[in-house]
């Protein structure tokens, strides 16, 4: 399937989302945890810190892609990067933990997401970035860019791990810290630390969030920006605590990389938002070429694009990511998931096809 993927691509001669990189460096960070870097295209990779890539590999003869975060600032590393911490059973990620050496080049999908920020030399503004496992990937970016970008703002990290071998850029974030002694403060907290560890331990809870606010930012500043990255419930208590102390959602930027489409879409339905599921006939266009095809009751309209060979862009197909983003021209959908669109791409008309399913007739889709 992946080669006959890449033949349709030539034959069609498309490409212009999909890019094949040359490793560079495989650094090992922890025990299961590997940093892998590239080797600079021509002309360079074009990305913001706190996007991610989609690589798209063979592996046991079938096509698997996955979206991994960038770890990298492209103001500071002169190669792009990305962070790949092996999952139990994960089959992409064990692959890239174990297989995945210099020299090698694999096929990606060009760099995407919102999890990103602006710089002005002349700002002064306080990022408080809240991290969890492997979350650390697009916030360690964002990091290095606005410390490099903006010489009079300031960032907290409050970093959670399981112990002091898990933590990931450990020696990297220390170099850091010392590097913008004043303006970087990081704050390990670790579930499982040895009885020696002396920091925050336990679990992440709202007190231990503001706490560490409490003593390092003032809360009330329109200035201070903030980024929750890492597992579900860390990200909820996060965000939540941030919202009881008052932190306006517009400065709250979020990175999930965990949904569960099944579960929210039964969540909707006892709540009666859902459409009758109904076979449906829909068109979608991609990259200006017109498909038509039915999306059978139940069925997504990525899932049913891809049942008929339609090379349509996707990733994580859990609505995280925008791979699979196109415009909805005409007619409705229920969009299961959104929290990999914005605000102003929603309003804009912008749908996710991975957790979209037709909910009108006349449905035309623009996936440019």
């Amino acid at each position: 399937m992946f080669n006959l993927f890449k033949k349709k691509k030539e034959e069609n001669n498309k490409g212009d989302q999909y890019l094949s990189l040359k490793i560079r460096e495989v650094v090992k960070e922890t025990p299961d945890t590997v940093t892998i870097f590239f080797e600079q295209p021509e002309p360079y990779l074009d990305y913001k810190a706190g996007q991610y890539l989609t690589v798209i590999l063979d592996v046991n003869g079938k096509e698997e892609r996955r979206s991994y975060s960038l770890c990298t600032s492209p103001f500071v590393d002169p190669y792009p990067g990305i962070t790949v911490k092996r999952v139990s059973g994960g089959l992409v990620s064990n692959y890239l933990n174990d297989q995945i050496r210099p020299g090698k080049t694999i096929e990606i999908m060009k760099p995407l997401g919102n999890f990103v920020s602006e710089y002005h030399s002349k700002n002064k503004r306080n990022f408080v970035m809240i991290a969890g496992g492997s979350g650390i990937t697009p916030i360690m970016g964002i990091t290095k860019s606005v410390l490099v970008n903006e010489p009079e703002s300031k960032v907290t990290l409050l970093y959670c791990s399981r112990s002091e071998d898990q933590i990931i850029f450990k020696n990297e974030l220390e170099k850091l810290e010392e590097k913008y002694d004043g303006r970087l403060m990081v704050i390990h907290n670790l579930s499982k630390p040895l009885d020696s560890w002396t920091g925050l331990k336990g679990r992440l809870d709202a007190e231990k969030i503001k706490d560490v606010l409490d003593s390092t930012v003032e809360l009330r500043k329109d200035t201070n920006r903030f980024y929750v990255c890492g597992p579900e419930g860390l990200m909820k208590t996060g965000i939540e605590t941030l919202k009881q102390l008052g932190i306006p959602d517009e400065r709250i930027m979020e990175e999930s990389f965990y949904s569960d489409l099944d579960a929210k879409e039964q969540e909707m339905k006892e709540a009666g938002l859902l459409s009758p599921e109904l076979t449906r006939e829909v068109e979608v266009i991609v990259e200006g070429e017109s498909f038509t095809f039915e999306v059978p009751a139940g069925k997504t309209i990525l899932e049913a694009g891809l049942d008929e060979d339609v090379d349509m862009p996707y990733s994580c197909q859990s609505g995280l990511c925008t791979a699979c983003r196109g415009r909805l021209i005409s007619g409705k959908v229920d969009m299961i998931e959104d929290a990999g669109l914005s605000e102003s791409e929603i309003a804009e008309g912008y749908i996710l096809c991975c957790s979209s399913k037709p909910a009108s007739s006349d449905i035309k889709i623009n996936i440019e």
